[in-house]
């Protein structure tokens, strides 16, 4: 049975609720419907009635929320332009001299200029090593609270009735919070104290530098972090006064520093770090010898270094550990060693201490074959090292290798010292045709090798042939 009017919901109720019993008495015109087709048009049109009542209800709310939010962001927006207005008038030295505005975590320069924290750091992390207002050259770049102009802000604000807008701990993009800075700077501290107290901070630091590559980045921001680190081993007037454990930690603190990019030229251009590093390889515990060799194999990474070391007469001790042969040293060593010798001027002075010989005794034994080789290759160029070669016997050492291996660089790497020897030393093409008269190997090469090897071998094969053909014809 159809119903008389049409519903209106109870002035009264929320707009929530008033669309709730819209919605109820929309299902219950649909419902009628349905159930009473003799009053079907009065109920359609009841239900369109409620529809549009529903839609309207629904449009208020929208315009009355779209009211409210514009009301908060005016409030909002009146309030920031307070607060601009109150920073605007803020005392001068309040300001970073970097980015002109109130400083948030001021820290004091090494020249004793104060700036906000995060503009000096990107500053400092750009490379820069001057200070930006008075352009002096900065002795570290260890930044200091300075928590007596933060006190000063923070008072400056309350006066006003502002909050400061200071951080309660600042953390800088590395991760670091000023209470990790505080522990380097007293582990580093402890390196001047007694030796049980520099062996607990050496072995932390270890630690924490294999850990953290933040803390690595620590001591590239002061030139004297280094130096510090290193005082037990400067301080000891012999090598049998040191603490074997505390100099294996110190070594392998810097060998971790020197994985950090930014600081391979601060540790190999710190003085003392090359031939601190030369003494552990001759003296240290084996630990010790072959992380100084890793340590040097990183530093040399960058070009500068490589000549840096080859100059200290870094190559000897490692030729030295290469034929003392140990197994935990081998690998760094032929990293070190190989890295050195790209270096032109490294290479003679490898030949001059000994390479050639202790090189080709690793590979006769087939000790780091692919490493040794590798350096071998490389010290061919040098006129020395392929006399010598052929001295100690290379020509039967390299062709065997050929025979027996499956790796193609190595076969690569045999055949191009062979064309050195070949190009040098006459006196080594019988031996070569001999070989190749009864095995083919150097044919083989020529056929299967790299393109390289390819082209080595067959410069092989036409220099000794036509060495047969001239002697044919006289």
């Amino acid at each position: 049975m159809a119903k008389t009017g049409v519903f209106e919901p109870d002035p009264s109720l929320t707009a929530a609720k008033a669309a709730m019993e819209l919605k109820k008495e929309l299902q219950r015109l649909v419902k009628s419907i349905t159930q009473d087709p003799d009053d079907e048009i009065e109920l359609i049109d009841k239900s369109i009635h409620t529809l549009q009542a529903l839609k309207d209800l629904k449009a208020r709310n929208q315009r009355s929320i779209s009211s409210s939010n514009n009301k908060k962001q005016q409030l909002i927006d009146n309030n920031n332009n307070s607060s601009t207005s109150i920073w605007a008038t803020c005392p001068q030295e309040f300001r970073c001299p970097i980015s002109k505005e109130l400083m948030r975590d001021p820290v004091i320069l090494a020249t004793g200029q104060t700036y906000d924290r995060p503009f000096i750091q990107k500053w400092l992390k750009a490379g820069n090593r001057i200070c930006p207002k008075t352009q002096q050259v900065l002795s570290h770049t260890i930044l200091t609270p300075n928590n007596l102009v933060r006190d000063m802000i923070t008072q400056w604000c309350k006066a006003r009735g502002v909050q400061f807008p200071g951080p309660v701990q600042y953390t800088d993009q590395d991760g670091l919070t000023e209470a990790d800075r505080d522990l380097f700077l007293s582990l580093l501290k402890k390196m001047q104290s007694t030796q049980s107290e520099q062996k607990e901070a050496a072995r932390t630091l270890r630690s924490l530098t294999k850990r953290m590559p933040s803390f690595r980045a620590l001591f590239g921001e002061s030139l004297e972090s280094i130096p510090q680190l290193l005082t037990p081993l400067c301080q000891t007037k012999s090598q049998t006064e040191i603490h074997p454990d505390l100099q294996e930690d110190l070594i392998t603190t810097l060998l971790n520093l020197s994985i950090h990019d930014n600081n391979k030229k601060l540790v190999a251009e710190t003085p003392m770090v090359i031939p601190l590093l030369l003494d552990a390889l001759r003296f240290g515990t084996i630990a010790t010898k072959a992380n100084a060799a890793a340590t040097l194999f990183t530093l040399s990474a960058l070009d500068s270094n490589k000549l840096l070391i080859g100059k200290s007469g870094a190559l000897k001790p490692l030729i030295d550990l290469l034929e003392e042969g140990h197994p935990l040293a081998m690998k760094d060593v032929a990293s070190a060693i190989f890295n050195l010798c790209i270096e032109h001027e490294n290479k003679a002075r490898a030949v001059r201490d000994g390479a050639v010989g202790a090189l080709l005794n690793k590979i006769k034994n087939r000790v780091h074959v692919d490493e040794f080789l590798a350096t071998l290759a490389m010290l061919s160029s040098n006129q020395k090292a392929v006399e010598e070669m052929g001295d100690l016997g290379a020509v039967s050492c390299l062709l065997s290798l050929i025979k027996e291996t499956n790796c193609a660089r190595n076969k690569e790497n045999c055949i191009t010292v062979l064309y050195t020897i070949c190009y040098y030393d006459r006196t080594k093409w019988k031996e070569m045709r001999e070989d190749e008269s009864q095995y083919g190997t150097l044919s083989q090469v020529a056929q299967n090798g790299t393109s390289r090897a390819k082209r080595k071998a067959n410069g092989i094969l036409d220099r000794l042939n036509r060495a047969i053909n001239l002697t044919h014809t006289a």
